[in-house]
């Protein structure tokens, strides 16, 4: 048996895990380009930079832009493109340059408000001749609305950028070919690069939340895969332990009694305990060895099949029980898988280990298979009394206190639906015994 310390091992799994991990990251990351590298890094931080402090970056683009429309103001640079017949004053310029930066401050809570605002201001900027550059601010609201809302309020925003256009176009028709339809490139460009980038982000989120949600019901899977594995072992383990040990009982009790007349029955008792507990262990051993996987001495011999009925009814004789076998039909060649041969021969197992705890006065046992083209029915029937203990509802001969739910019969009818099969327990008519009936479908039935 291995001394090394077990608890340390899913570690050192893990890290070996997220170290290959690292290593399929890092050779990933070699493949891409130096410069595109740079940018991606470049563009994670500032988005970083902007979850942790929205306000702080939507200032900082308000004041560039603030910036540069006031410098536009006082270097003359609106001249350029302002028409000769101009009517518009200096300051209203500065007031129309300001109106059109500063209330990008609130362009991704209010964008719409936004631009409901810039409408009158752009409406008076062109229809005054200006046309300040920093109109063409205008597409910034626009974008975030593009980006968050709906498609109708991006047609509303649309038409209220558009129509100040259309307007000056209108007043001074020889200026349509030149800033209307530039205004209008502007805002299909924008539209469609929000498109580009809603679409993109809300892909990007959706395989995020698949991710997610994979990730939850592999987790999910494997506690349910956890949780039906203790329930097999521990129905395992109550059949191995629950028979094994009211047979060496019943040895037990029946060698404390002939010690007394005849010894030499009492030593066949002893052994046939001996013999009865090497075999409990040995099963044991088999079960809990097969659960490390990192064993590499765990035996990994087939669970027990219909061929060790035989021994088992034998065991069950020597306790004290006689037992009468009966065999209807010939099973038909690979007509029981083992998992269904284990189900029988576990369920015969519970309801004689049951008949040897519970049934008082002198009692006989029948175990009748009957094989049919489509099912194997085991009826397993005894003639002793005192059953309502196996029921879980009634009392105990040692005991006043009610004994708990009858976890055997519940296993018994688990194992039973494993495999689309049926079971029925309960006591025979006047209370003359006890019977269990197991109906399992063979491997070539179909529904």
């Amino acid at each position: 048996m291995s001394n090394r310390p077990r608890g340390r091992e899913p570690d050192r799994e893990r890290k070996r895990s997220q170290d290959r991990d690292r290593e399929q990251g890092r050779g990933t990351e070699d493949t891409v380009p130096p410069l595109t590298r740079i940018i991606r890094e470049a563009l994670d931080r500032l988005r970083a930079f902007d979850r942790r402090r929205p306000r702080v970056w939507d200032a900082a683009v308000t004041g560039f832009w603030t910036v540069a429309a006031v410098l536009d103001y006082t270097s003359g640079g609106w001249r350029n493109t302002a028409h000769d017949n101009v009517t518009a004053p200096e300051f209203l310029v500065l007031l129309m340059s300001l109106g059109f930066s500063l209330p990008l401050l609130w362009r991704r809570t209010h964008p719409l408000a936004i631009v409901l605002l810039m409408t009158p201001i752009s409406l008076v900027n062109i229809w005054t001749g200006a046309v300040v550059q920093a109109s063409l601010l205008q597409l910034i609201p626009v974008f975030q609305i593009v980006l968050r809302s709906s498609f109708r309020t991006v047609g509303a925003a649309a038409l209220l950028f558009v129509v100040p256009v259309l307007s000056g176009g209108v007043r001074i028709p020889s200026t349509w070919g030149q800033e209307v339809v530039s205004y209008v490139w502007g805002l299909v460009f924008v539209v469609l690069l929000g498109i580009a980038v809603r679409t993109r982000r809300e892909y990007t989120e959706a395989l995020v939340e698949r991710a997610h949600r994979l990730e939850r019901e592999r987790d999910q899977q494997a506690r349910l895969s956890a949780a039906a594995e203790r329930t097999r072992i521990a129905r395992e383990m109550h059949d191995i332990i629950g028979h094994n040990l009211s047979v060496i009982t019943g040895l037990a009790d029946g060698g404390a009694y002939a010690a007394r007349k005849n010894p030499e029955r009492a030593g066949q008792a002893l052994e046939a305990i001996g013999t009865t507990s090497r075999q409990a262990l040995s099963e044991l051993r088999r079960l809990l060895g097969v659960l490390r996987d990192d064993h590499p001495d765990a035996e990994r011999t087939p669970q027990p099949t219909l061929d060790e009925l035989a021994p088992l009814i034998e065991r069950v004789r020597r306790a004290g029980l006689p037992i009468h076998l009966e065999l209807n039909g010939e099973p038909t060649p690979r007509s029981l898988t083992p998992g269904r041969q284990l189900t029988v021969y576990r369920v015969i197992q519970e309801a004689l280990t049951n008949t040897l705890k519970h049934a008082t006065g002198p009692t006989s046992a029948t175990v009748a298979l009957t094989y049919s083209p489509t099912h194997l029915d085991a009826r397993i029937t005894d003639t002793g009394t005192g059953t309502g203990t196996r029921t879980g509802g009634g009392r105990t001969a040692d005991t006043e206190e009610a004994p708990p739910a009858a976890q055997g019969i519940m296993g018994m009818r688990e194992r039973a639906a494993l495999y689309d099969g049926s079971l029925e327990a309960g006591p025979l008519p006047d209370d003359t015994g006890w019977q269990v009936q197991l109906r399992l479908p063979l491997e070539e039935s179909h529904p």
